[in-house]
Formats: structure tokens, C-alpha cells, sequence
């Protein structure tokens, strides 16, 4: 049996794999990360936050800008990291860019009392994407609402609304427990109580509202929530494995803001190497075609110990 996690004992988490895999990621230099690179894998560094965000962002476009009334295109986008959503809209507004027949996915958004949260509710995703994005955008530019597909507890709509759509893009962070979306770890429970799913059924599930690791809640108070962990729902509704991989691409964006500098070794490593486990959600990417890792190179760090 395997062992159990230091973090949260009642779930599966990356704390629970074999010492020498943990090991060997916290001793990965910028170099041999890097060289982790292998077809259907890149990793890729920014050397500033402008590019960093700004290459992010361009993202974007490049996606919508395929995008016909016969061909249409999308992107599948997070809120974390946000800080992207800005330079989106300056982008279509300097460019004149329409965007008729493009689309867009939001990832996840917060559940409450078995629904999903109203825009009203301070932690909403879809008001974050209004306001840091979409509200921006010159009303002659902006996408039809039909076009853009926010994910609700009753998941039938969105997760009908991949079909005869092509998604060039599914674009995320990665959590302090790994995960993309909230694509989290499963509860230590049930048939998963002494090993953890196994990654082929992981794999196979849809859209659906998730209990979270009480690490991401965690994280969420830390990055959005001032650290007000009671206000922070402990349900999500998230995109699942099965739309993941209807993405022609996955891009992993980690800018030092959502996870540490062992966090981000971990999974790169995993992804090349080919090492999944679902105790290590992100770590089933690397059974995906075409995934890509960007880091801001100066927030990589280091994993030694420094006391401060």
C-alpha cells in the first residue's frame, strides 16, 4: 500500500509517490529542465513578465484569428493566471480583430448549493473574464454570446457545446496540487483507498462538479481570496480529461504566482519521462499529443533549503 499524504491523509496527492521521483525533481537545473523537451512536449522559458504575458496572451489571437463562419475556432481559457486577459482585449482592439465565429471555453468555475456561483458572487469566474477581458473589447469586435461557453452544474450545454468545434487551444496554470483546471486529485475512498485511479479511468471523465483537495482551496484563498479560507467554496464544476484532450494543443502557463519552485519541476519532468500517476493530475498530459510548458525562467528558483 502506498503511503499516505502529508498534506491532506483522506486524499491522493504528489506527496504520495516514490521518495526517488520527489528527489530527482527538486535536483532538475534551469539546464536540464529545459533539455527536458521530446516530441509532443516543449518546455519553454520568458526571460521578462512582459513577454512572458504578452506571449500568453498572443495565444489568443492566434487561435481566434483561424476562426471562419465554416471553420470555427476556440481557446479554452483559465482565471489563473489572469493577467493575460487584458493584453487580449487591448490586442483585438488595436488589430480590428472580429470575433464572429471564434469561440471560447472558461475552464471551471465555483459550485455552491449544488449550482454553479452567480456573477454577482466576488470569486466568480465568469465575471473575471468579463471584466478583465470580454468587457473591454469594442462592441463591433466582440465574440456572440452563443459563442462563449461558461461550464454550469447542470454540464449537458457545455459539454455539447465541443461538438463541431474546433478547440486550437486549451490554456491553463498548474495548482499547488498539480492539477490543471481543477482537475484535482481523488479522495483517499472507496475502490481508490489504497492506490490511486489508475490514469486510462482518470482519463475518462467529462465536465463535472469536483470536490477540492483542501490544498487548492488553500491556494485559492492565498491568490485570490486574501487568505479568507471560509470564503472559498470547497466545490468546483471543471473541465474534464475527456475535453482536454479534444484540444489540438495544451498550454501550461506558470509564472512563479500558483505553485513553487519544486511544483513546477515535478510535473515537467513526470510529462517527459512519461511517468503518470493520478495522485499528480497534470502528470496524465503526458499521454497528450501536444502539450507546452512556459516558465518565467527567473521564477524557477531553486529547490534548496533557505531559511529567512
Amino acid at each position: 500500500m502506498r503511503k499516505y499524504s502529508i498534506l491532506a491523509p483522506d486524499w491522493w496527492d504528489y506527496t504520495t509517490l516514490d521518495d526517488a521521483i520527489l528527489q530527482r525533481a527538486a535536483r532538475l537545473t534551469e539546464r536540464e529542465l529545459l533539455g527536458l523537451s521530446r516530441e509532443g512536449f516543449r518546455v519553454t522559458f520568458h526571460e521578462t513578465l512582459a513577454e512572458f504575458y504578452l506571449a500568453e496572451a498572443l495565444e489568443y489571437l492566434s487561435c481566434w484569428r483561424q476562426a471562419t463562419a465554416d471553420n470555427p475556432v476556440g481557446i479554452c481559457g483559465p482565471i489563473g493566471p489572469t493577467e493575460q486577459l487584458p493584453l487580449v482585449a487591448r490586442l483585438v482592439n488595436e488589430l480590428g480583430l472580429s470575433l464572429r465565429d471564434a469561440h471560447f471555453w472558461a475552464m471551471d468555475e465555483w459550485c455552491l448549493d449544488g449550482k454553479e456561483v452567480d456573477v454577482s458572487h466576488p470569486l466568480s469566474f465568469r465575471k473575471a473574464n468579463h471584466e478583465l477581458c470580454f468587457d473591454r473589447i469594442a462592441p463591433a469586435l466582440r465574440m456572440p454570446p452563443e459563442n462563449m461557453h461558461f461550464p454550469g452544474a447542470d454540464v449537458e450545454a457545455y459539454v455539447r457545446s465541443w461538438d463541431g468545434v474546433r478547440c486550437a487551444v486549451m490554456q491553463g496554470g498548474q495548482g499547488d496540487i498539480k492539477h490543471w483546471a481543477f482537475n484535482d486529485p481523488a479522495k483517499r475512498q472507496g475502490p481508490w483507498a489504497d492506490e490511486p485511479p489508475p490514469a486510462e479511468t482518470y482519463r475518462q471523465l467529462s465536465t463535472r462538479v469536483v470536490d477540492l483537495h483542501p490544498v487548492t482551496i488553500m491556494q485559492n484563498a492565498r491568490t485570490s481570496g486574501g487568505g479568507v479560507v471560509t470564503g472559498v467554496p470547497t466545490q468546483a464544476i471543471t473541465v474534464g480529461p475527456v475535453q482536454t484532450w479534444q484540444a489540438d494543443k495544451v498550454s501550461i502557463w506558470q509564472a512563479g504566482r500558483h505553485d513553487n519552485p519544486f511544483g513546477m519541476r515535478l510535473t515537467a519532468l513526470m510529462i517527459a519521462e512519461r511517468i503518470t500517476d493520478s495522485s499528480v493530475p497534470m502528470s496524465l498530459l503526458a499521454d497528450h499529443p501536444n502539450v507546452e510548458f512556459h516558465y518565467y525562467r527567473p521564477a524557477l528558483g531553486t529547490c534548496a533549503v533557505d531559511m529567512h
